[in-house]
Formats: structure tokens, sequence, C-alpha cells
């Protein structure tokens, strides 16, 4: 049976969840149209312009008929604790490559497959590439179903997997719906988020979301959310490490998606000193790459604020005159957090010549601030 034959190939090339959902319009656009009314796409303008898409698979694909969901598993070994002076990466970035290459490889794998057994059909393999709502798709698939951190679970892998869709010309059996919802009474994922990111179960408010802020926020990181983001330098997995369903599922044979271990955690006073260059040529083929050189030292100078480590003082200052003003800001921001009086001494000797008005902002902040006019004179230099 030609189901059955594509579900084995597909395990075989590492997808052990598979189903098929009929290429209708999924019932969550309707809440995606409410979503995005709501503001909680944040910057995220493409959920809005691609709309039709998400409503109509035609648009993605002409004539799909059905869409073979599948995930796979990207779990990996318990993360080490971020010390002093090191920032948390999300444990689907903490491998040696992006995750869009790995599955997009095996997606053209198995469209070759199929068009081997039935040549005149069409597919499109899509993985976070396409208007596609992959979580809708695989709870018609039968994967799992929508959980309160607004992920898909499955109760047999946990969360911690990626969702790619295979879309196709060919009338396949659908699976049968997952229709239950298995979180019952625990709230466990919405108690714990740093930022109280959940406007309610299942619906996310990108705006306070450490992962939005961390990768796809673009400017700066609003102040009152820098302190709650803690150590994490890109993405967080809060929400799935405290879900109990995330006690299950083995780690992922994938090599591409093992623990580097210079990712786990990131020495933060190494990343800060890197250029572009040097950034290019460590993260280009890893989902960090996204944030860009000058997102993710603006992270890192948060975490290194929240850190309140000395040691960074120095390193910070030389980023004061950094081409990127979003770093700029950021690294002031965190000087003030690990010394006032650090922080005057760079505003004196860079301050005036600072152009950028959001950076200025950024020092007129510290200098208006209780802690600024408490520490005058008040606090000895640290070195």
């Amino acid at each position: 049976m030609l189901r059955d034959a594509i579900g084995e190939e597909a395990a075989r090339l590492g997808f052990p969840l598979v189903g098929i959902a009929p290429a209708l319009t999924p019932h969550g656009v309707h809440d995606l149209v409410r979503w995005i009314d709501a503001g909680y796409a944040a910057e995220m303008t493409y959920f809005a312009d691609r709309l039709p898409a998400y409503h109509d698979p035609n648009l993605v694909l002409g004539g799909v008929r059905s869409i073979i969901v599948m995930a796979m598993p990207y779990r990996t070994a318990k993360p080490r604790d971020a010390l002093t002076g090191q920032g948390r990466i999300a444990r689907y970035a903490i491998g040696s490559e992006d995750y869009h290459d790995v599955i997009h490889d095996r997606l053209k794998m198995l469209g070759k497959f199929i068009r081997s057994l039935v040549p005149e059909c069409e597919v499109r393999g899509v993985v976070d590439s396409a208007p596609v709502m992959e979580r809708e798709f695989a709870q018609m698939a039968g994967l799992g179903w929508r959980a309160k951190n607004s992920l898909l679970i499955n109760r047999d892998h946990g969360s911690y997997f990626f969702l790619a869709c295979l879309l196709t010309t060919l009338d396949l059996p659908a699976s049968r719906q997952f229709e239950t919802d298995h979180c019952g009474t625990c709230t466990r994922c919405l108690d714990a988020c740093p930022t109280d990111a959940f406007v309610m179960p299942g619906v996310l408010d990108s705006r306070l979301c450490i992962s939005y802020l961390t990768i796809e926020n673009r400017g700066v990181i609003p102040r009152e959310l820098r302190e709650p983001m803690g150590n994490w330098l890109f993405g967080c997995d809060v929400c799935q490490d405290v879900c109990p369903w995330n006690r299950f599922g083995e780690p992922s044979p994938e090599a591409a998606f093992q623990t580097e271990a210079s990712y786990d955690p990131v020495d933060l006073l190494e990343l800060i000193s890197i250029d572009e260059a040097t950034f290019r040529s460590r993260f280009r083929k890893t989902p960090m790459w996204r944030a860009r050189r000058r997102g993710l030292i603006r992270n890192a100078a948060i975490v290194l604020g929240n850190s309140r480590d000395c040691r960074a003082i120095e390193p910070l200052e030389r980023l004061c005159t950094d081409p990127e003003p979003l770093i700029r800001g950021a690294v002031y921001w965190a000087l003030a957090q690990i010394s006032m009086t650090a922080c005057l001494e760079a505003i004196a000797e860079h301050g005036d010549q600072e152009s950028d008005q959001t950076v200025r902002e950024e020092i007129d902040a510290i200098i208006n601030s209780g802690d600024c006019l408490a520490a005058i004179g008040a606090e000895p230099s640290p070195r």
C-alpha cells in the first residue's frame, strides 16, 4: 500500500512519527487571525502577509490533496547548568547543523522516493519555510495535541521534535485526528514562564516570549524584560523543561543534533569578542545565524549584565565603539547592572560621540535612574 510505503521510508529517513492530513483549511486558522489582530505576532509580519496561504494549502502547492506530516526528535542529553559568564541555548539549536538544512535534505529524499512510485504526482516539502500551519495539520494527522504552551505534544516523544510537512497532489487516506487533550489541570508551563508570556492557555504573546526576544526581535529588548531573560542567550526551553510529558522520549539519534560542547553552555566573554567575519564562519550553518551578530552579542551583553560578572566590564567597554547601535545600547545597560561606576566612566569616555538616538535614550535612562544617583560618589571602582 502506498501510504505504508511512504511511512516506512519516512521512518528510515529519521521521522518516527508520520501521519496524513487532508489538505483542507485548518480549523486553527481563525485562532491565527485573532492572534495576529491582538498584536501577539509582534514584528513577525509574515504571518499577516501570508494569511491567504494559511487558509488555502493550494496556494503553497497547486492541486494539493494530502499533507504528509512528520516529526523528527531533537531531544538531547540534559544541558549543563550555565555558570557565571555563560549563556544557555535552546536544545533545538545546540547541535552542529541547522535543522532546516537537515530536514530539507530528508524531505527531498522522501519526495524523490514518492515520485519514483508515482511519477506524475507533485510534492513540496516545508519546514518553517512556507505558510503551512504545521501544528494544526500534525494534530489532524494524529501526531499529538496542542498543549497549553501552544506546542504539539506526543505521548511517547513529548515535545522535543521538529515538525515537517510534505504536500502532495496524491489523494492519500487520512490518519485519525488526535481528538483528546492530555494536559489536564496541569499549568506548569504557564506558571514557569519567566516573562508571563502566556495570556491564556494555548495563547502566546510573542512580544513577551524570550525565544522571540532573543531570535526574531531585531530591535531593542524592552528594559523590563531583560532581567527575566536570566541566562538565556538564544531561545528558551523553560515551558518544555517543566512539562511532565517531556520525561518521556529517547535522545535523538541524529548526529547533527548532538550537543556541541562549546554551546553547552556558551562562554560569553569569548563570544562578545568575535567580529563579523568570525561570526559568519562560526555560525553560518547553525540556527544562531538567524539572530545575526548584532542580535547575539546584544543578548550576550544582557545575560552578562544579569550575571553581575565583574570580569565582563573591560570586554563590554570595548564594545562601546562597536559599529552596531543595537550592541552599544545593550552594553551600556549591562555595564550599569554590573557596576554603575564603570558604566558612568564608559559614558564619560564615549557618550559625547554617540549619535544613535536609541543608544542616547539608553544612556539617558541610565543617567536619570535612581541607581545612578545613588551610586555617584558612593560606589568604588571594582578594578
